[in-house]
């Protein structure tokens, strides 16, 4: 196996994730087989109980792994399908190692960060690294592993050493190591500053590892002058210093590299130059400078909770560009403070709450996604009536699904109180309920999570149709509530339609309204089996609906 390290200095947020899948996707282009995999140095066993205020988005994996973000970047970018063992925290890694120790299998030794600790990352690592994940029998030929946090960072000094040491097991051949550091500009002088980058690269020795390559981020082009600077103080040959430049769009940045030839000097040092091919990026190109000459554009309200951080939405944002690209539009998305639609807006945040009726109603469609508790309900309910009584599309997602029951249920049938447990535990009208198997008393993986079976009811709805007519679609979750049972047939009686379950026919999965043009509610997360080249179903017809070419659209698909 060969090894390909991305490791970040200076400050976080570099993109380093862009840039390790980025990579990943120039070596694929090469001919190479290529997995992946994210270190997090946090105690927490995986993302699932962090703020996405705090950490973003929180990506949800096939086999109901809860992951960092940019597992999501890599899927999208490789194409690939990973499992929660490819990402690694401190937490898995603690936790394996003192279960260990309880079993006794230490044998009575002192356990210590050196050698057990450091021993556990370079095992899960080279096991890990073997898992197929791109359909194909056998392991890849490449693992890109990214390091999160950046090089000092005292939660990462076990898993530097442990690389260390994977880097002096497996041998020079097998093992490419790519710093990512800033080269800021100080001043209205405007000179590139490299002293950043030089002590970073001098901290990273200084643990025993040299990189090989260097990916300077900067707004602007490095200049020669600063190549060579980098080149001579960081002890990296000029031709390995690349350079990732802010670009239009990130589709930009494989080609990036490409055009600097990161891949020979990667293929060059781990010994792939007469197994590798010539780049083949021509869809990359094409999708890339396709969306820069993007000219007209769709307005997407998207209401939520988290919409101050939009890094919390983001496998939902990507669903969007791939959808909008895919019918050459641009989206243009405007995002909604739920609490602000409110009526108690109106007397607190007067401007807020007339800035967001304003936007929501010049939008072309309503896009409510998934959260937790119950700030800003109110104002999703009071959206999605809007999108419904107006014939606007919406599309709602997880607790966006649910808030189109409740405020059915409230609107339509008359229950005044209806609601879900999690808002209000004494609701007269429970329309959503705790799920049985859930936990009361742990947060942590205990939802319903990881792809799942939903059976359509029926061939006549807009959903099957979007899904080319197919029985059954598996898609991903991550819910502690659903739809009750109990008040499906009332529901469906006033109009409402669940057209998907789940395999026992008692988990409502989907929904429409077959009165309107679209609206939509999933109890999964389409958005995160959404692809650059394939985008998902659901968000294609909610552009379509929202430009008028639907109907146009699944009369073509389906032949009629």
């Amino acid at each position: 196996m060969k090894y390909v390290l991305i490791s970040g200095g200076v400050v976080s947020g570099l993109g380093k994730g862009v840039t390790a899948s980025s990579i990943g996707v120039v070596l694929k282009a090469c001919g190479l087989r290529v997995t992946s995999i994210k270190i997090d140095p946090y105690l927490n066993i995986d993302a699932g109980t962090m703020s996405p205020f705090e950490h973003g988005e929180v990506f949800v994996l096939d086999d109901g792994g809860e992951v960092d973000l940019d597992l999501g970047n890599y899927e999208r970018f490789l194409d690939v399908t990973l499992t929660k063992d490819n990402n690694i925290t401190t937490g898995k890694i603690y936790q394996s190692v003192l279960e260990k120790e309880r079993k006794g299998d230490y044998l009575g030794k002192t356990v210590q960060v050196v050698p057990h600790i450091t021993d556990a990352i370079k095992d899960w690592i080279e096991s890990v690294a073997l898992i197929p994940v791109d359909g194909k029998e056998g392991p890849a030929d490449v693992c890109v592993i990214e390091l999160g946090g950046t090089v000092g960072d005292i939660e990462s000094m076990p898993f530097i050493e442990a690389l260390r040491q994977l880097s002096f097991q497996v041998g020079p051949d097998n093992f490419c190591l790519i710093h990512v550091s800033l080269i800021p500009v100080l001043g209205v002088v405007g000179e590139q500053k490299t002293k950043p980058t030089q002590h970073s690269v001098r901290e990273l020795r200084a643990l025993g590892l040299t990189p090989h390559l260097l990916t300077s981020r900067s707004a602007e082009p490095l200049l020669e002058s600063t190549k060579e600077k980098l080149s001579k103080f960081c002890h990296v040959p000029i031709e390995n210093i690349l350079n990732i430049h802010d670009v239009p769009n990130i589709w930009h940045i494989p080609l990036l590299l490409r055009n600097q030839n990161a891949h020979h000097s990667i293929l060059q040092q781990l010994n792939l130059l007469n197994q590798a091919t010539p780049p083949a990026l021509q869809q990359w190109t094409e999708m890339a400078e396709t969306f820069d000459s993007l000219t007209e554009s769709v307005r997407i309200a998207m209401v939520g909770k988290y919409v101050g951080l939009t890094d919390s939405y983001l496998s939902v944002v990507k669903a969007l560009l791939h959808a909008c690209v895919a019918r050459s539009l641009k989206p243009s998305i405007d995002w909604i403070a739920a609490s602000d639609l409110e009526d108690e807006s109106a007397k607190s945040t007067p401007k807020a709450h007339a800035a967001a009726w304003t936007t929501l109603k010049s939008a072309d469609c309503v896009l409510v996604p998934g959260g937790f508790g119950d700030r800003g309900v109110r104002g999703m309910m009071l959206a999605a009536k809007y999108a419904r009584e107006n014939n606007v599309p919406y599309l709602g997602i997880c607790l966006g699904m649910q808030i189109a029951v409740i405020e059915f249920a409230r609107s339509v049938l008359g229950w005044e109180n209806a609601n879900s447990v999690e808002f209000d535990a004494q609701t007269p009208n429970p329309v959503v309920i705790f799920m049985p198997e859930g936990s009361r008393t742990h947060m942590g993986s205990t939802m319903r999570l990881g792809s799942r079976r939903t059976l359509l009811q029926t061939s006549d709805c807009i959903t099957s149709k979007l899904y080319g007519r197919s029985e059954y679609v598996d898609e991903r979750h991550r819910h502690r509530y659903e739809v009750n049972p109990d008040v499906i047939g009332t529901l469906e009686e006033a109009g409402l339609q669940f057209v998907g379950k789940d395999e026992s026919g008692k988990r409502m999965e989907i929904l429409e309204l077959p009165s309107h043009p679209f609206y939509v509610g999933v109890q999964f997360h389409p958005e995160f089996k959404s692809r650059p080249a394939r985008p998902s179903a659901l968000f294609l017809g909610l552009i379509l609906a929202a430009t008028g070419k639907l109907e146009a659209y699944i009369s073509r698909q389906n032949g009629s």
